[in-house]
């Protein structure tokens, strides 16, 4: 079911009224300065505007099928199309058609937005409500600024993720398991916002071109401030998506140095036991031979004490200790 309200300043006072599609013809009729906002409209609201509003053809189709980012110029109006965040996620967007004719503003939409409702908000206070007597045009730079305050706001959290990723890389305290997939999660997050930003920059751009005659130059101020905001909106969008990459290339270091340093551990202990072995493995041969019950290399009984045995073992671990050091595989590294 479509939703019509209608803001106006006629009388020099603002007022919001929800109208029915019968009601609205009547209405508009003093209107020297308003906004007129249609939510999911229908067959009688397409009528309406080809009849009464007197908009073109193809730019009241639009509003009916599935639109492209632009900005045209036709004989008694203009007509802008965007993307603007929907209110149901921080990355869906929806189409915001806009009309700008001598004394109306006209948004069509099919689902809320938040830079909609957030652009209502803004004349609920009386010392805005005399901005309504400034025209559509002026109306068109509050309605995109909303949007671009809405695309702030998103950004700005998604600056404190990015933080919050970039602590938890430098904290030695810290273990994740899932912060390569948070990291990868963020910059396709910026990616999707920037699909949306550079569209909007490109129809801010579009409008403040001379040769289109789109905005007039008591009005051409405003739309250059909006058109920084957004340029840094977009700065915003590559700086973070620049930090997220630095962020994980730290993250890979990072790990890259943490295994070298188990891999070296684990080296030298393999290292360790591998020299011990090699030792034992002869010393438990001769102890193996000089404990049987049969005479061996000439050791009959008792030919050989103890002592003799032992210092045998020494003899032959200290040539193989020797034969390791020089090798280089024990001892001071070079």
């Amino acid at each position: 079911m479509s939703t019509i309200r209608l803001l106006t300043a006629s009388t020099g006072k603002a007022g919001e009224k929800t109208l029915q599609i019968e009601q609205l013809a009547k209405s508009l009729q003093s209107i020297n300065s308003g906004w007129l906002d249609i939510l999911n409209p229908g067959e009688a609201e397409k009528q309406f505007m080809l009849d009464e509003l007197g908009f073109h053809p193809l730019a009241v189709e639009d509003c009916f099928a599935d639109p492209v980012d632009r900005a045209e110029h036709y004989d008694n109006h203009r007509f802008v199309v965007l993307k603007a965040r929907d209110a149901d996620s921080e990355l869906d967007t929806e189409y915001l058609l806009v009309f700008l004719s001598d004394s109306l503003l006209v948004t069509v939409r099919n689902t809320v937005l938040p830079s909609v409702e957030r652009f209502r908000g803004r004349y609920r206070s009386i010392r805005r409500q005399k901005r309504l007597e400034r025209g559509p045009e002026f109306l068109l730079y509050e309605l995109l600024d909303s949007v671009a305050d809405d695309w702030m706001d998103i950004l700005s959290t998604y600056s404190d993720k990015l933080d919050d990723l970039e602590d938890r890389v430098f904290d030695p305290h810290t273990r994740y398991s899932n912060l390569l997939e948070s990291l990868h999660q963020l910059k396709q997050d910026l990616r999707e916002i920037q699909k949306s930003i550079i569209p909007f920059q490109n129809i801010v751009g579009r409008l403040m071109r001379p040769d289109e005659e789109f905005i007039s130059k008591e009005n051409h101020l405003y739309f250059r401030d909006l058109a920084d905001v957004i340029k840094g909106l977009v700065i915003r969008v590559e700086n973070y998506s620049a930090g997220a990459t630095s962020t994980r290339d730290t993250y890979l270091s990072e790990v890259s140095v943490r295994l070298s340093e188990s891999n070296s551990r684990l080296s030298e202990v393999m290292t360790t036991l591998t020299v011990i072995g090699s030792i034992m493995l002869p010393l438990s041969l001769i102890a193996a031979i000089f404990g049987m019950n049969v005479s061996a290399f000439g050791a009959g009984e008792g030919d050989l004490g103890l002592t003799e045995i032992l210092l045998l073992m020494a003899g032959f671990a200290g040539i193989m200790l020797f034969y390791f050091y020089r090798k280089g595989w024990i001892g001071p590294q070079k």
